[in-house]
């Protein structure tokens, strides 16, 4: 499974790791920036580009994840793009039930919130979790969609 990856400044250490950790975890992780460390960057490029790939993507599994310093930033942006469900996300249950109830295709990570060992967990959890598809579930998110 491709994840496409990406984070401004307050989360380029936390993605660096992170992709370290699908990469040997067996996932194809893509990171779409920054590439280096750069404090005057701004988080909605990096959305922008993370999320554009995952639409550009054919696969049906595909997910990105996207990191700033609260999460909130990359998750706003990110949600303007039509069909994206996109989850800040800080524990464990909330990344479960982000992908349960609402089949969320991208996860937004607080880097300032969060340990290393943490956003794993969260992480891998948010990626093992199906979309449960409860006839309730899949009508709200019709409705999503239409607006």
């Amino acid at each position: 499974m491709r994840i496409y990856i990406g984070a401004d400044h307050n989360g380029f250490d936390l993605k660096q790791d992170l992709v370290a950790m699908l990469n040997k975890a067996g996932y194809q992780a893509v990171d779409e920036g920054d590439a280096q460390l750069n404090p005057d960057d701004d988080f909605p490029q990096f959305a922008a580009k993370t999320v554009q790939a995952l639409q550009a993507d054919t696969d049906p599994d595909v997910k990105a994840i996207l990191i700033c310093g609260s999460g909130q930033g990359m998750c706003m942006a990110a949600n303007r793009f039509r069909g994206i469900r996109a989850s800040l996300v800080w524990d464990l249950p909330e990344a479960r039930m982000s992908r349960n109830d609402d089949d969320s295709n991208v996860l937004c990570l607080p880097a300032r919130v969060l340990k290393q060992n943490d956003a794993e967990a969260i992480v891998m959890a948010w990626l093992n979790t199906p979309f449960a598809g409860a006839p309730r579930f899949k009508r709200r998110i019709q409705q999503m969609d239409n607006l």
